[in-house]
């Protein structure tokens, strides 16, 4: 008999569905086709051993079974539900009439138990696309799944769940998540906070301006001085996630592996550190079968480069494109894949070898030479794709020790969202555009325009900086998204000062 179930195959953070037939008929061989994986051929032996465990045997014929369509590559063990479902309908020993209306991944046991598999969200949302009616996964998928309204999610344990919710012999309720409830339990709760940060008022208000613009920032100074500490509440003031921007986010780390058995929906921005010892595919994505990198992981959220000189130059330079892009493209012979990167890059580094270069006390052991060969590390290219350029002084006794009410996150937070929500009236008009970070060349001409002592100002800048044309651009956005701080309509000229003034550590005068 010929029977058909279905599941999901996932390409880049996007699921196609999978049409699984299987034909029961007279004879002794096995047959599996359709561009399985090594994984997948594996599959029979985990399902005969988990049909044994549940009172069931594998069928004593000729069992052919094909993975449509065959030009897409099966990978991985979340189909031997699926498989197993259809040895089983195919042979007579489980009722038909329900395979058409649902969509099943799962990856057996030995004995018979369902384990979680990866990409159940992006698989949810394309089984509710397609008309599916309900949707079965391991029980610690459910939730994840579940997210998605107008498709019945079941989260089952083992094998023979499955067998009796397909033959209608017990009763098994859909997993039902309320949206609403997670968002106000979760959302802008963070171990962090900008309370705990004494001093640095300059550096508090740069990351202010970089949140609420969406610019990219990095931070130089000896250490000790708060770099990280500071890197690492920048996500507490970005306004929330959205719902739209939590489903994008959690599809990727759903299809990376990186969901746990608690998490349905990621409702807090990401914040993704890399070690500096990572490779280029580690960042960006890729491999032989294609994951998303660590950029692609931070999208919606904060990717932080800590030590940014002691990166690989191959690795830094592979930012560049997905900098101005905001998507990054992994081509392969066969097929092309692309992982959505809208992050917001954050860096850090010391000003020298010894990490004291234009330290106020202690002395710095390295000679002119050795300090620009160390800034020579990141290039200029990747330096111009930085929006603002900020100094980290060391904090004095007096500040540290200060006990005076210091602005919290929240508080910071509220500014930042008014702030976007202008940007958000501004841009309504442009799609795919949402921050001052992001205007395009025509949207700056618009939206950017100076008066006559600004213009001035900003070319005077230029003149004895040597900035460049990107440079220029970038002063003209970050000094859009300070004006509206101020809820400002024009850019005044201390809005101007303001931007300039974050451009301070352009390569002329980090070596002294």
């Amino acid at each position: 008999m010929l029977v058909k179930t279905y599941a999901s195959a996932v390409t880049g953070i996007d699921a196609v569905t999978v049409t699984i037939e299987v034909n029961v008929s007279q004879g002794i061989r096995f047959f599996l086709v359709g561009l399985p994986d090594v994984a997948v051929k594996e599959s029979q032996q985990r399902i005969e051993s988990a049909f044994r465990s549940n009172g069931h045997k594998w069928p004593g014929k000729q069992v052919v079974i094909n993975m449509a369509p065959a030009d897409i590559r099966k990978e991985g063990s979340s189909y031997d539900l699926p498989l197993a479902v259809g040895v089983l309908a195919a042979d007579e020993r489980i009722s038909r009439e329900r395979l058409e209306s649902l969509l099943v991944m799962g990856e057996l046991s030995l004995d018979g138990t369902l384990q979680p598999v990866r990409g159940i969200l992006p698989i949810a949302l394309r089984a509710r696309e397609e008309g599916f009616k309900g949707l079965i996964v391991p029980a610690r998928n459910a939730a994840e799944g579940a997210v998605v309204k107008g498709l019945d999610v079941y989260g089952l344990n083992d094998l023979k769940e499955v067998i009796d919710l397909l033959d209608g012999m017990k009763v098994f309720e859909p997993v039902r998540v309320d949206l609403e409830d997670i968002f106000n339990k979760q959302a802008n709760k963070y171990d962090f906070d900008f309370s705990d940060v004494r001093g640095q008022e300059s550096v508090k208000r740069a990351l202010e301006v970089a949140a609420a613009g969406g610019h990219n920032i990095l931070m130089i100074g000896p250490p000790g001085a708060g770099k990280t500490m500071l890197a690492k509440r920048l996500p507490t003031i970005i306004p929330p996630l959205q719902l739209e921007e939590a489903l994008e986010t959690t599809k990727i780390h759903s299809v990376a592996g990186k969901i746990d058995d608690n998490t349905s929906l990621m409702t807090r921005r990401p914040f993704r550190s890399p070690h500096h010892t990572i490779s280029d595919v580690a960042l960006v994505g890729g491999g032989t079968f294609p994951q998303p990198g660590e950029i692609s992981l931070a999208h919606n959220g904060v990717l932080f480069l800590d030590e940014l000189p002691e990166f690989k130059r191959s690795v830094l330079e592979v930012l560049r494109q997905p900098l101005e892009d905001r998507v990054i493209t992994i081509s392969r012979a066969k097929f092309t894949v692309d992982y959505p990167a809208s992050f917001q890059l954050v860096a850090s580094m010391n000003p020298c070898p010894c990490g004291f270069h234009n330290h106020p006390e202690k002395e710095c052991m390295c000679s002119t030479g050795m300090v620009q060969k160390y800034l020579n590390r990141i290039s200029g290219p990747l330096l111009d794709r930085i929006d603002i350029h900020i100094e980290v002084v060391p904090v004095k006794y007096d500040k540290l020790s200060d006990q005076k009410n210091i602005e919290n996150s929240e508080t910071i937070r509220k500014r930042v969202v008014r702030a976007r929500a202008i940007q958000t009236e501004r841009f309504a008009s442009c799609r795919g555009v949402y921050t001052n970070s992001q205007m395009t060349s025509s949207m700056q001409r618009r939206y950017c325009s100076l008066d006559e002592a600004g213009g001035r100002l900003l070319k005077t800048a230029m003149d004895i900086r040597g900035l460049s044309a990107r440079a220029y651009d970038r002063i003209l956005k970050v000094a859009r998204t300070i004006a509206d701080l101020d809820e400002s309509g024009d850019i005044r000229s201390e809005h101007i000062s303001e931007a300039i003034n974050y451009r301070n550590l352009d390569r002329e005068g980090w070596a002294g």
